[in-house]
C-alpha cells in the first residue's frame, strides 16, 4: 500500500464527484429521467479521471498497470452470468415476504409508472406485454447483454479502474474479506450524494445512504473474486455492466413494495449476495488456487 497515493486518489475522486453532485443540487437539476442518466454518467468516469491525471502526470506510473489486461481465465463468463443470479434470487427471496406477490403481466412496474405517463401511453403498454407474453423476458434479457457488455461496461471501467483496479492494488495484503469491505465500504460512501438525491432508493434516501453501503460491500466479495481470479479490471467492468442492466429485473415481475425490501439492492438482494458469497467462499477454499495467495498476482 502506497499510503500517499492512497490519500491522494480518494482525495481527488471525492472531490471531484461530490462537487459535481453539489452543483446539480445547487442549480435545482432533479436526479430524475435523462438528467439522472447524463448525470450518472460523468459521475461514474470520475473515479477513472482521478487515476487517469495523477498516474499520468503526477506519479508517472503506467495506466496498465492498475489491472489493465485481458481476462486470463475462462471464469470471465461466470461473472457475466453472476448478476442474473443475483437479480433471479432476488426476486425469489422477494416472495418470501409477506404481501409481495409474483406478477407475470408486471402490475407493480406498471402501477409505479402510472403517476408520469398518460393514460393512453399506460394502456398501450399493457397491450404491449400481453401480445410479447414469454418472449418480453427473452427480450429484456437480450437487450441487458447488448448493453451491458457494450456502452454500461465503458461507464463501470469509468468506476472499476478506480475500485478493483487501483484501490485494489493499494488493499490487496489485507485479504480477500478485509479488501472487500474496505473498498465496499469507500465505494458505497462515495455514492451517498447520489442516494441523498433519489438514486436507487428515492423512496427513502437518507436510509438508502446506509443501504447502499452495506450493499456495496456485500457486491466487492464477488466483484474481487472474479477480478483476481481473471487478473484483470475488464471482468469487474463487464460485471459492473451486467450489474446496472439486470438490476431492474428484481423489480419487474413482483408486486410493489419498499425499496429498502425488494429489488437487488433491497434486503432481498442483500440476502441474495450474502448466500452467492457463501457459495464463493466454499468454491475457493477447496480450490488448488485460493483469492487470497493470488490476490499477491494482482
Amino acid at each position: 500500500m502506497n499510503k500517499k497515493y492512497l490519500i491522494q486518489a480518494l482525495i481527488l475522486n471525492f472531490s471531484l464527484s461530490w462537487i459535481l453532485a453539489l452543483t446539480t443540487k445547487l442549480f435545482g437539476i432533479p436526479f430524475t429521467g435523462i438528467n439522472a442518466v447524463i448525470v450518472g454518467i460523468f459521475y461514474m468516469f470520475i473515479p477513472a479521471l482521478s487515476v487517469f491525471i495523477l498516474s499520468k502526470f503526477f506519479w508517472k506510473i503506467p495506466l496498465k498497470n492498475w489491472g489493465v489486461k485481458k481476462p486470463q481465465n475462462k471464469i470471465v463468463f461466470l461473472a457475466i452470468l453472476f448478476p442474473y443470479l443475483v437479480a433471479a434470487l432476488s426476486i425469489g427471496v422477494s416472495l418470501l415476504f409477506p404481501g409481495i406477490k409474483f406478477q407475470p403481466q408486471m402490475e407493480g412496474m406498471i402501477a409505479k409508472l402510472g403517476a408520469n405517463l398518460p393514460p393512453e401511453s399506460l394502456v398501450a403498454m399493457k397491450d404491449q406485454i400481453s401480445s410479447l407474453g414469454g418472449l418480453l423476458p427473452l427480450i429484456i434479457l437480450g437487450q441487458s447483454i447488448l448493453a451491458g457488455l457494450t456502452v454500461n461496461a465503458v461507464a463501470a471501467f469509468g468506476e472499476e479502474y478506480f475500485w478493483r483496479g487501483f484501490l485494489l492494488k493499494q488493499f490487496k495484503k489485507l485479504g480477500w474479506l478485509k479488501s472487500s469491505l474496505i473498498i465496499g465500504f469507500i465505494w458505497g460512501l462515495w455514492h451517498a450524494p447520489l442516494i441523498l438525491q433519489g438514486h436507487n432508493y428515492p423512496e427513502h434516501p437518507v436510509a438508502g445512504v446506509f443501504m447502499m453501503i452495506v450493499w456495496c460491500m456485500l457486491l466487492s466479495f464477488s466483484m474481487i473474486y472474479f477480478t483476481v481470479r481473471t487478473k484483470s479490471v475488464f471482468t469487474a467492468a463487464w460485471f459492473h455492466g451486467i450489474l446496472n442492466a439486470s438490476a431492474g429485473f428484481g423489480l419487474l415481475w413482483i408486486s410493489n413494495a419498499s425499496d429498502l425490501l425488494v429489488g437487488v439492492t433491497g434486503l432481498s438482494g442483500f440476502i441474495s449476495l450474502l448466500i452467492l458469497n457463501l457459495i464463493l467462499f466454499f468454491i475457493d477454499k477447496k480450490s488448488s488456487h485460493q483469492v487470497d495467495s493470488l490476490l499477491n498476482e494482482y
